[in-house]
């Protein structure tokens, strides 16, 4: 049996971040400082699905390519993984009676799984499956997380994969090394606090106490993937370890990994 593994939220970026020399060196070192898991579980920013449903488990389910506007190879990547049909059985026996387990026969890894794992684990040697978000209310997330604890103890590497800012709408320089906007840099800065003292009072209730907002999350797909992970760790109100910081076309990439 593998060890526990740690849960973790990583800004995951468009395909692009593929590109980015800095941002794959981090990921790839982060993934480096992790002991190999036996597989992942991932909740990705791009599947927002209730009821819960999972993706398919077969080997080398085809990628879902769902962005527009970027060069035609990113069109072209594979990532391929192996069968996982045990995994989706043991997630499926975490979920309650009351909300049983979908499970999509066809549907592969969106962007927000396969580009951070390409990076962190380019073998593609480790099976791979995506749980959807059934809701953005984060004490759901949070109980949702806390079912998905105990596949830790068999290797199991939980990840929550979105942005911890995500402002699209109102950014105005798209330079991948432009300066943070205010509402980024200062919702950043409260996460961040937040998160280093365990506060997960103040981070439920994000959208009434953060600086920032709305403009940080127009939208709150990004950010909600969080709360699985916080969810997921041995306490949600622990402090957590920042692995990546900083900004990418201002956007916050902050990522961290929490016992």
């Amino acid at each position: 049996m593998n060890a526990t593994l740690p849960s973790l939220y990583l800004s995951h970026g468009a395909p692009p971040l593929l590109d980015d020399e800095l941002w794959m060196n981090q990921l790839a070192a982060w993934s480096g400082e992790i002991a190999k898991p036996k597989a992942i579980l991932i909740v990705s920013a791009h599947w927002e699905s209730a009821p819960i449903s999972i993706s398919a488990t077969a080997a080398k389910t085809p990628l879902i390519y769902d962005f527009g506007g970027f060069s035609p190879r990113f069109y072209n990547m594979k990532y391929e993984t192996p069968d996982a049909s045990w995994l989706g059985e043991m997630v499926a026996k975490l979920m309650p009676d009351t909300e049983p387990l979908h499970q999509h026969p066809s549907r592969g890894l969106d962007h927000g799984a396969w580009v951070p794992l390409k990076v962190m684990y380019p073998d593609a040697d480790i099976p791979v499956v995506q749980l959807s978000m059934p809701t953005s209310d984060p004490v759901k997330l949070i109980e949702l997380g806390r079912r998905l604890r105990p596949l830790r103890e068999h290797g199991v590497l939980i990840i929550g994969s979105g942005f911890m800012t995500h402002g699209l709408p109102f950014i105005r320089d798209w330079r991948t090394d432009a300066a943070a906007p205010g509402w980024s840099a200062e919702f950043d800065a409260w996460a961040k606090e937040a998160l280093d003292r365990g506060d997960i009072e103040s981070l439920i209730n994000y959208k009434s106490l953060a600086p920032g907002m709305p403009y940080a999350h127009p939208t709150v797909e990004h950010f909600s993937p969080l709360f699985v992970t916080l969810g997921a760790s041995l306490d949600p109100e622990q402090a957590v370890e920042t692995k990546i910081d900083g900004y990418f076309m201002g956007l916050a990439k902050r990522s961290f990994q929490v016992a």
